[in-house]
């Protein structure tokens, strides 16, 4: 009877601590480190029309500011242009399965970079 005690003892502790109140994530925000990296195309603006590219194939079905069924945020808005080039790339590269991002980590470095800076050139273009 004592084994059974420990037992259902330890499920129960087990179970409080699998539905203990977590701490609410309305953010979508990149790690630190992340956040920090520098976009080693910063210095080639040109190659945002690369970036354009993807995003016409990948992204824009989502994120197409002209389209009554954008589900994605605009991207020239404040809220995305605040996030630093590599919050950007990060965002790009692990996706966030609550709002139905999905993640390009398959795509190579070089044309997330560019992503991130056609995602610059929006802003410029109010």
């Amino acid at each position: 009877m004592h084994k059974l005690s420990i037992v259902l003892l330890m499920l129960a502790a087990f179970a409080f601590a699998q539905n203990a109140p977590t701490q609410k994530q309305d953010k979508w925000e990149a790690p630190a480190d992340a956040a920090a990296k520098k976009n080693p195309l910063q210095s080639k603006p040109e190659l945002a029309a690369g970036g354009k590219k993807v995003f016409d194939r990948l992204c824009k079905v989502c994120h197409d500011s002209g389209s009554v069924q954008q589900k994605g945020p605009h991207l020239d808005s404040p809220d995305v242009q605040a996030n630093s080039d590599g919050a950007l790339f990060w965002k790009i590269s692990s996706g966030n399965s609550r709002s139905g991002m999905p993640n390009f980590s398959s795509l190579p470095d070089g044309q997330r970079w560019q992503l991130v800076l056609y995602i610059r050139s929006l802003a410029h273009k109010q």
